[in-house]
């Protein structure tokens, strides 16, 4: 059983509404191609700093549910994080980890253990409310509407293959006309 990045955010993005989702690297590519949206948070260039970054805009906006859609290799990279959201605890923040045993964004060489290391094990003895494990489309997609129901923290390991190279659109995932959208879309939705 498997699923690819995209088939996998297609899913999940036909529950996502009036959210803020955190995106980064080659995941950010695929979300903005599949859904489009001022809340969207896009970020390269902060490895491992995905989680951190949807903690705050979680605990700064807990009206909006935060879903992060984080990277295995950038999560080895900010473990500690995973104490932090647990110990905040906000009820609003969904983190998913995609899980492809690779730093793909940097060439995609494998990242240590990833044949054995668990991460909602991680956060299960961090501390999150819930945690959830995926390897298989059809169950992810029928079970996700549910799990985005939970009270956060709630922590979903998406084991996934990548699918077809997204484009990367460096200018525009760094431009002032997105991050001005996201300020404004972040301030006016109160």
């Amino acid at each position: 059983m498997s699923m690819r990045r995209d088939q996998a955010l297609r899913a999940l993005a036909e529950h996502v509404a009036d959210d803020i989702v955190v995106a980064i690297y080659t995941t950010a590519f695929d979300w903005i191609a599949i859904r489009e949206s001022p809340l969207n948070y896009i970020m390269t260039g902060a490895m491992g700093l995905g989680s951190s970054h949807a903690l705050g805009l979680a605990l700064g906006r807990p009206d909006k549910r935060v879903l992060v859609l984080d990277g295995d290799g950038s999560l080895l990279m900010n473990l500690g994080s995973l104490v932090t959201i647990a110990e905040a605890a906000p009820r609003n923040l969904i983190h998913f980890v995609l899980q492809n045993g690779t730093y793909e964004a940097n060439g995609a060489h494998p990242t240590p253990g990833s044949d054995r290391v668990d991460f909602a094990g991680f956060a299960r003895a961090a501390g999150y409310r819930s945690c959830h494990v995926f390897d298989d489309l059809a169950t992810f997609a029928a079970r996700i509407g549910s799990v985005l129901q939970e009270p956060g923290p709630v922590f979903v390991t998406m084991k996934i293959e990548p699918g077809p190279p997204p484009k990367l659109d460096y200018q525009y995932m760094h431009s002032a006309p997105v991050r001005e959208a996201f300020r404004a879309a972040l301030n006016g939705s109160h």
